[in-house]
């Protein structure tokens, strides 16, 4: 066990980014195709192929999946992970030929770097090329270079942000079953640690300590602010939560739902109309369920848990880029 989502047998993660550009994604792989399910609860995501995830929908299994910097314009990163899959034969077979099924979500971090650099179809085939089933690096890495936390006072005064996984196995119906959270935190919001509820990143006065965003919403600053191109206050936290129990798409959105507890939990203010908080839970199948139905109630439940200490790392594990201070650059 790594403390990471690829503790979860069956799921490949990859990195691809541009440090100049301060953008990139990370694409997950399931090559042997995984059940999944969604939750979106802010008021403003980028996603893509989410539609058929819905339980109700024909299409069981999905291939791969990205999440990306560079807005809406990084959803063209998932193009490159269909071609790498392509190559290989992995897809939905529709006869003539077999089309993956990829959805993405993005994260706006247009405001750090360059905004006219974006994720592509290269960078995510890139990804691909770099996927491992073992250890990955968290921090300022492929859709976390961009991600950037506490964004009331503008993106001057936010701190820096990137990627977190955890992981944990737990015993359930006599199985042992993994659950991992991978998350980019990429909020308006203050990152609070849930252990004493101090403020780990946020935003800051220009005089230096944190602003404080809950209370400075409070006595009356609004969370929509755009006085100038500095302050424009696009945000997002993506998470992938899976398990290696073969769980359907009913339990996979139910999971999903209850995993934004783990993102409340961390984040405040959350799921603002400035953010495209999204959840997409996932099952690989590895562990075959042995007869009766698999509680999603502790599955969701292990799976916020696991979400929120993946926040956390993906906090701790920043390093200042962009003009941005990081958790560590400010306290060690």
């Amino acid at each position: 066990m790594n403390d990471l989502i690829t503790d979860v047998e069956g799921i490949r993660v990859g990195h691809a980014d541009n440090r100049e550009a301060l953008t990139g994604c990370t694409v997950f792989l399931f090559e042997g195709g995984a059940v999944a399910g969604c939750d979106i609860r802010g008021g403003a995501p980028g996603t893509r192929e989410t539609d058929v995830l819905r339980p109700e929908a024909a299409i069981k299994r999905i291939h791969g999946l990205v999440l990306s910097g560079g807005s809406a314009y990084g959803l063209a990163s998932a193009g490159g992970v269909m071609r790498y899959l392509e190559e290989r034969r992995i897809g939905h077979d529709v006869g003539v030929a077999v089309v993956p099924i990829v959805p993405a979500a993005v994260i706006f971090d247009l405001s750090l770097g360059r905004h006219d650099v974006r994720p592509d179809e290269a960078m995510g085939y890139a990804a691909c090329l770099a996927a491992t089933d073992g250890k990955f690096e968290l921090g300022c890495v492929g859709v976390g270079m961009g991600a950037s936390v506490g964004k009331l006072n503008g993106i001057r005064l936010a701190m820096k942000s990137g990627v977190g996984s955890a992981s944990a196995s737990i015993k359930l119906g006599g199985l042992t079953v993994t659950v991992g959270a991978f998350v980019v935190v990429n909020a308006v919001g203050d990152v609070i640690d849930p252990a004493n509820g101090n403020i780990l990143a946020g935003a800051r006065k220009p005089g230096g300590g944190f602003l404080g965003t809950v209370g400075a919403v409070m006595r009356g600053t609004p969370i929509r602010r755009r006085t100038n191109s500095s302050d424009v206050l696009e945000n997002t936290t993506l998470v992938v939560v899976a398990t290696d129990l073969d769980i359907d798409k009913v339990e996979a959105t139910k999971i999903a739902q209850m995993t934004h507890d783990g993102v409340a939990r961390c984040i405040s203010p959350v799921h603002t109309l400035v953010d495209g908080d999204a959840v997409f839970a996932v099952g690989t199948g590895a562990v075959r369920r042995s007869g009766g139905d698999p509680d999603a109630s502790v599955l969701g439940t292990v799976a916020a848990e696991v979400t929120a200490r993946a926040i956390v790392k993906a906090i701790m594990a920043a390093e200042p880029l962009g003009g941005l201070p990081s958790h560590g650059s400010m306290w060690g």
